[in-house]
């Protein structure tokens, strides 16, 4: 992923308000190893229950705005996230959900899945970071590990467009 700085990401959340995106703790973006990500995501230290989606999409980049629900408190079961498909303890898989774009997201309409709550898809999948659960063998490579991902999350990005 090219390198964002603050006014590009900002600019390019398309589900919130310019005074929402405004008000968004941004982490630094000094530290981000952009070679290894295929999306950027991050939780909002200062409002914990917001988090935020940025990637290249369609030729453009575009961010997104979710919600995350507070996770199960169970470390004895497990889920697995709808992008990376890296298995987790059950309170490592939150429920984001994302208000729509455009006049549905007005009226209230949102999507939602469940992903990695670290928002870390693009690291888990290139094995720079570990979960504490044991992952199934697959039998595709890296690179459609990859693709697989990034087209999960393109699917996802579409349903929050839709409302456009």
């Amino acid at each position: 992923m090219q390198p964002l700085d603050q006014e590009r990401i900002r600019d390019s959340l398309t589900n919130c308000s310019k005074g929402e995106a405004k008000k968004m703790t941004m982490p630094n973006l000094d530290t981000v190893a952009w070679d290894d990500l295929d999306f950027f995501g991050w939780v909002d230290p200062r409002a914990v229950n917001n988090a935020y989606l940025v990637l290249p999409y369609q030729g453009e980049v575009v961010g997104i705005s979710l919600r995350m629900a507070t996770p199960p408190r169970s470390k004895l079961r497990s889920s697995m996230c709808a992008f990376c498909h890296t298995i987790h303890p059950a309170s490592d898989i939150v429920l984001f959900s994302a208000r729509k774009s455009g006049k549905s997201g007005k009226k209230g309409d949102t999507v939602g899945t469940y992903i990695c709550r670290d928002l870390a898809c693009s690291l888990y999948v290139r094995g720079k970071r570990k979960s504490d659960v044991p992952q199934a063998t697959e039998t595709i490579d890296l690179s459609e590990k990859i693709d697989r991902m990034v087209l999960n999350v393109e699917l996802f990005v579409s349903r929050v467009l839709v409302g456009e």
